[in-house]
């Protein structure tokens, strides 16, 4: 089981807004143990996000999802799900409590927006209009929840609103999966090297260590990150299983010097 991390919103691939869930999904999956294994980004087409969930909802992974449940003509997460799963939208009964109580809480003594008979009344409870089966995520910005279908878990765009329904859905749902899988990573910077040459070396050292992955990072040069990455290098190193890291790690630096490059040790962060 990995865990995935969809994106919807042409306002996202037209660069109206600038997606800020990729980093925020890995840090809260991090801070518990956890990876990200995938993300998606999506445009506001249904065939398209129904035919990403079609394929996503059969891997067995975890899933989140931002974007698109609202009640809006550009809001098509909701029915995607449905199409996907086939099955029909219903009106989730705690859901229509939570978007009643929220029209309430807004009216204050205005009677005329407390009718839950009008017709932006009606339309709002569309937004709780869900796959049949859907559990509930909770909202604690505005009550306007979420839903979760099997291990895919739906939330609103917005991150004053995604992101603590996503803690909630981490913690509540699997937190018997935290840092079950403890991973370690090292790493240092070679200068002025060719990756095509320290290839072999990194295929050696993930041969040798079955539970470490190597990773190269190159760079053209950066000077706003200072004098040091100024010039042309690679940021090379280890992660994985803690207990064979450091070998790992000892492995790839001694076959970097002995090619005849210098490892240097980044600054401390």
């Amino acid at each position: 089981m990995g865990f995935g991390l969809i994106i919807i919103g042409d306002e996202i691939l037209s660069g109206r807004r600038e997606d800020k869930h990729l980093r925020k999904a890995i840090e809260l999956l991090s801070v518990r143990g956890l990876a990200l294994d995938w993300c998606e980004y999506v445009g506001d087409s249904r065939p398209r996000i129904t035919a990403t969930l079609e394929r996503t909802l059969a891997s067995g992974d975890v899933v989140f999802s931002t974007g698109g449940i609202g009640a809006t003509p550009d809001d098509h997460t909701r029915q995607c799900v449905a199409a996907a799963l086939g099955v029909p939208l219903v009106l989730h009964p705690e859901a229509r409590e939570l978007i009643k109580q929220r029209i309430l809480e807004t009216a204050g003594d205005d009677p005329v927006k407390a009718d839950l008979t009008t017709a932006d009344n009606r339309h709002r409870f569309h937004m709780g209009e869900f796959p049949e089966g859907a559990r509930i995520i909770p909202n604690s910005y505005n009550r306007i929840p979420g839903f979760s279908v099997r291990d895919h878990h739906f939330m609103p765009g917005f991150p004053v609103m995604a992101w603590p329904m996503m803690e909630w859905v981490l913690d509540h749902y699997y937190s018997d999966m935290f840092h079950q899988n403890a991973q370690m990573e090292r790493s240092f910077l070679v200068f002025e090297a060719p990756e095509s040459a320290l290839t072999p070396l990194m295929e050696a050292v993930e041969a040798r260590f079955a539970g470490v992955r190597v990773f190269s990072l190159p760079s053209v040069g950066d000077s706003q990150r200072g004098d040091l990455y100024a010039r042309r290098h690679i940021d090379l190193g280890v992660k994985g299983d803690p207990e064979q890291v450091d070998a790992a790690f000892a492995m790839l630096r001694d076959g970097v010097s002995q090619l005849g490059y210098l490892p240097v040790d980044p600054p401390a962060a």
